[in-house]
């Protein structure tokens, strides 16, 4: 058998870009991935006809136009607007904050009285702190936004989220809290945002158009591991502490889990996300999967909907890895285990579990088209 040029662990956005890029320059590439469908986090589940984001709410957006030209040539993109709802023991808010918000908070209406406000709350805080530097995430963001902003729709949903109390946090996980002064609840501020017309699915199969794949493989328990007998080159998304056998100790991770189920209902909450920003919900958000894709008649066109209750919880073995926990002992660890894979030769370690950080979807797209020259 021929060499392959790369051999890719992981078929989620990472891989998949990095294979497709490669096999159009010519160069042999095997995908396998140790799940039983293609597409990492990003896969999506039809269900009563709605593309049900598997692994959680994913939001394509970029101020990087080379970026969304790439993924617009793979599978059009829609014009989906990112408007999450927190819902507070009953009481609605717009996000992120902006004037919406403090409408709903305090009543304000213009712009001068809503800083106003926020300005005193944020004296109160920064007074008690009485000159030394926050100590904590809680103490942090209640000098960025005050009392109210922080009790309100931070510091539970945060508690939720991290499993931890906003004071045994540390400060610098908030180091701002963006405040818009305008009557605007598009969450991101970049110039490009959609959802891939058909779903997820689509670009990976785009994306892996013409690429042998594997699914069902693991890279560790597999003749794969001993990947320099079948390739010359590996690409490995996986857990960058697992790869090397944890030997210098194990990442912590945040994972989340769904509960899932159908609504005999078109609307069930008017909205693809609402967050649940207080402690009597044991979830975080409940997103709505339809209104990603589906907008005006086409939702009621569908007389089903499906809903997604999300809860976050402490990683375990056996769980998927989400997210970096951003603490000082996983910090420095994550940097002694970077420091082995670049003595690592011809391995490229791509992607948010391979460099144990946190990324968005554009700017791992960016990473591999960054890549083109090295392939």
């Amino acid at each position: 058998m021929e060499k392959l040029d790369y051999l890719i662990v992981g078929s989620g956005l990472f891989g998949a870009t990095f294979a497709h890029m490669a096999t159009k320059m010519g160069k042999r590439c095997l995908v396998i991935d140790k799940r039983p469908q293609l597409g990492g986090n990003v896969y999506c589940e039809s269900i009563e006809g709605i593309n049900v984001h598997k692994y959680g709410a994913h939001i394509f957006h970029t101020n990087n136009k080379e970026v969304w030209d790439f993924v617009n040539s793979i599978v059009e993109f829609n014009r989906y607007t990112n408007c999450p709802v927190a819902n507070y023991k009953g009481r609605l808010f717009n996000l992120p904050f902006n004037m919406n918000t403090f409408y709903q908070m305090w009543g304000v209406t213009t712009p001068e009285e809503a800083t106003a406000k926020i300005n005193e709350q944020k004296a109160e805080a920064v007074a008690v702190l009485n000159g030394r530097e926050p100590q904590n995430l809680e103490e942090q963001a209640l000098s960025l936004v005050g009392k109210d902003i922080f009790e309100t729709l931070i510091k539970e949903y945060t508690e939720k989220q991290w499993g931890r109390k906003c004071t045994e946090l540390p400060a610098f996980i908030i180091k701002r809290l963006p405040v818009r002064l305008i009557f605007d609840n598009n969450y991101f501020n970049d110039k490009y945002q959609g959802i891939p017309v058909g779903g997820y699915n689509r670009l990976i199969d785009g994306l892996l158009e013409g690429v042998e794949c594997k699914t069902g493989v693991d890279f560790f328990n597999s003749e794969y591991r001993d990947w320099r007998k079948y390739a010359d080159n590996l690409v490995y998304t996986g857990a960058i502490d697992e790869y090397f056998d944890y030997r210098l100790g194990k990442l912590d991770w945040r994972t989340v889990s769904f509960k899932t189920r159908i609504e005999d209902t078109p609307n069930y909450q008017g909205n693809a996300v609402v967050n649940y920003t207080s402690h009597d919900k044991p979830y975080t958000r409940v997103i709505e999967h339809k209104h990603f894709e589906m907008f005006g008649k086409e939702v009621y066109d569908c007389p089903k909907t499906v809903i997604s209750e999300e809860y976050s919880t402490e990683y375990k073995d056996g769980m998927e890895p989400y997210y970096p926990v951003n603490d000082e002992r996983n910090n420095s660890l994550a940097d002694a285990y970077r420091q082995l894979a670049e003595k690592e030769e011809n391995v490229i370690f791509g992607g948010r579990l391979a460099q144990y950080k946190y990324y968005d979807m554009a700017p791992v797209i960016e990473q591999v088209l960054n890549f083109k020259s090295l392939l």
